[in-house]
C-alpha cells in the first residue's frame, strides 16, 4: 500500500446546498448534559418536543473519561496544524439507567452469566506492585485517574499504567464499569486490541498495566490531516472491523468506538483501547452509555439494544474519517441526540463519498435494526463483503501483511512520547501511590475491587 502524505491532505468543505452539518470548532468544549439542563440551554421549542424523554430521563450525566491523548509530531511542525489539546466531544457519557429494576436483573445479569463462558479471563489480580515500575511521565488524564508511561524495574521495558482513584470511581458510580474493563482486558487476545499484562491495587488506587502504544491516537492524526484519503480510511476501518468482529464472536459489546479510542502502534496498525464501557452481552442490554456523536439511536431511546450499536458507530467512524466531522454533530449536546433520532443522514459533495460508501454508510447508520448491516443473518460478513471493501484481503489484513498507510515518526522501544501531549503531573495524588494497609487496618473498598 502507498504511504499517503496525510499531513498535506486538505479538507474539503461540504458544498451540498442542503448540508446543515456544522464543523466543530477546533477548541470547542460542549457543556455537559447536566449543565445543559440546569442552565436551560436547550430551549428550541421545535426540537424540545422531540426530546421530552431525553430531558426527563437523562438529567444526571456522569463523565467517565479515560485518557485523552493528543499526538504531537515535532518532525512535521512546519507543515502540520497545531495539535488541539483535547477532543471536541465529551470524552465519555454515562447517563442514568432508566429501565425497570427487575428488567435489568432478569436480562443483563443473565446475559453476563451465560456469556462469560465464551472466553476464560486470565488471573491478573496482584500480579505486580507499585515499586515494580518507575513512572516516567503522564500520557493522559481523565475524571478519576490518569495514564502514565512507566518503565519496568525488572526488564526495563516501557508500559502504560492506568491509575484510577477508588474514591472517585465509587462517587461516580463507576465500580461496575471499572471491574468490567479489567475483566474484558484480561480475556481478550487479538492483534488489533491492546493487551493488559496485569493489575494491582493499594489503599487508594487500582492499577492496570498495559502495552505502551507509541504512535498516539488516530483522533490526533485525523485532526491534523483534517480527513483521510479513501484508501487510508478503508485500511483503518478494516482493522477496526476485525477487532469488533472478534469481540462480538465472544459476546462482548464495546460501546465506545471513536478515533480517541484507537491507538496506532509503531508500524501504524491500530490498537483498540479503553474498555470501560465494554461488557458481556449475548442478547439485549439497557445501560445508556457512549459518546454523543457516536451513540446509536436505540441507546438513546432506552428500549434495549444489542451488539449492532458497534456497527452504527463504525459507520460514524468511517463518515468522520472521510469528511473530518460526524454526521449528526451539533454544539448543543441534546440537539445532537435529537439529530441522531430524527435528522436525515446527509453526505457532503466530495470525491471521498462515492456511491459505494454512501450505500455502506446508509446501511450502517440505520435506525431500522432489521436493515442495519452487521445485524442481519450473515452478521459481519455483510460488511466485509460490501463492494466498498471489495479489494480488501481480510486474511492478509488480520496477519498484518498489508503495508500501513502511515508510520508514526517515533523511536520505537525507547519510551518515545513525541506523539503525546504534555500533561502536568498530579504530585498530590502521586504521593499516595503505593500506600498499603497497615496491619489490622480495614480496607473500606475491599468488596468493590476484589478482582484487582
Amino acid at each position: 500500500m502507498i504511504k499517503f502524505d496525510l499531513m498535506n491532505n486538505q479538507s474539503e468543505q461540504p458544498s451540498h446546498s442542503s448540508m446543515t452539518n456544522k464543523l466543530p470548532p477546533s477548541q470547542l468544549q460542549p457543556l455537559s448534559l447536566e449543565e445543559l439542563l440546569s442552565n436551560n440551554q436547550y430551549n428550541n421549542s421545535s426540537s424540545a418536543s422531540n426530546c421530552d424523554t431525553l430531558t426527563t430521563n437523562l438529567n444526571n450525566e456522569l463523565e467517565s473519561s479515560t485518557s485523552v491523548l493528543t499526538l504531537m509530531d515535532n518532525d512535521f511542525t512546519s507543515k502540520l496544524h497545531k495539535p488541539i489539546a483535547q477532543s471536541v466531544r465529551q470524552p465519555h457519557l454515562l447517563l442514568n439507567e432508566t429501565y425497570p429494576v427487575n428488567e435489568i436483573t432478569n436480562n443483563e445479569k443473565n446475559n453476563s452469566t451465560e456469556s462469560q463462558y465464551q472466553i476464560v479471563p486470565r488471573i491478573t489480580k496482584g500480579k505486580y506492585k507499585h515499586n515494580d515500575f518507575q513512572i516516567m511521565r503522564t500520557l493522559g488524564t481523565g475524571s478519576f485517574g490518569r495514564v502514565h508511561l512507566v518503565q519496568s524495574t525488572h526488564n526495563y521495558r516501557y508500559y502504560a499504567m492506568k491509575v484510577l482513584k477508588k474514591s472517585k470511581i465509587i462517587k461516580l458510580k463507576q465500580v461496575e464499569h471499572t471491574n468490567d474493563e479489567r475483566l474484558m482486558l484480561s480475556a481478550v487476545n487479538h492483534p488489533f486490541i491492546i493487551r493488559m499484562w496485569g493489575t494491582f491495587q493499594d489503599l487508594n488506587f487500582v492499577y492496570m498495566i498495559m502495552d505502551y502504544i507509541e504512535g498516539g491516537e488516530l483522533f490526533s492524526l485525523l485532526r491534523k490531516s483534517k480527513k483521510f484519503p479513501v484508501p487510508v480510511a478503508k485500511f483503518y476501518a478494516a482493522e477496526v472491523i476485525l477487532a469488533i468482529e472478534y469481540l462480538h464472536k465472544h459476546d462482548i459489546i464495546y460501546r465506545d468506538l471513536k478515533p480517541e479510542n484507537i491507538l496506532l502502534d509503531k508500524y501504524g496498525h491500530i490498537k483498540l483501547t479503553d474498555f470501560g464501557f465494554a461488557k458481556y452481552c449475548n442478547d439485549v442490554t439497557f445501560t445508556i452509555v457512549g459518546t454523543p456523536d457516536y451513540i446509536a439511536a436505540e441507546i438513546i431511546q432506552t428500549k434495549g439494544y444489542n451488539k449492532s450499536v458497534d456497527w452504527w458507530s463504525l459507520g460514524v467512524l468511517i463518515y468522520e474519517m472521510l469528511s473530518g466531522f460526524t454526521p449528526f454533530y451539533d454544539s448543543n449536546t441534546l440537539k445532537t441526540y435529537d439529530n441522531i433520532l430524527n435528522a436525515p443522514l446527509k453526505f457532503p459533495m466530495s470525491k471521498n463519498f462515492s456511491n459505494e460508501v454512501i450505500d455502506l454508510l446508509t446501511k450502517l447508520i440505520n435506525r431500522d435494526l432489521s436493515q442495519r448491516l452487521g445485524n442481519l443473518q450473515n452478521g459481519v460478513e455483510d460488511i466485509k463483503n460490501h463492494i466498498w471493501f471489495q479489494e480488501v484481503n481480510w486474511h492478509k489484513m488480520f496477519k498484518k501483511n498489508i503495508e500501513t498507510p502511515y508510520e508514526p515518526p517515533i523511536k520505537a522501544g525507547h519510551g518515545d512520547t513525541s506523539q503525546y501531549e504534555y500533561f502536568e503531573e498530579d504530585t498530590e495524588d502521586m504521593k499516595q501511590y503505593g500506600i498499603m494497609l497497615n496491619l489490622g487496618e480495614e480496607d473500606p473498598y475491599q468488596d468493590a475491587f476484589d478482582g484487582f
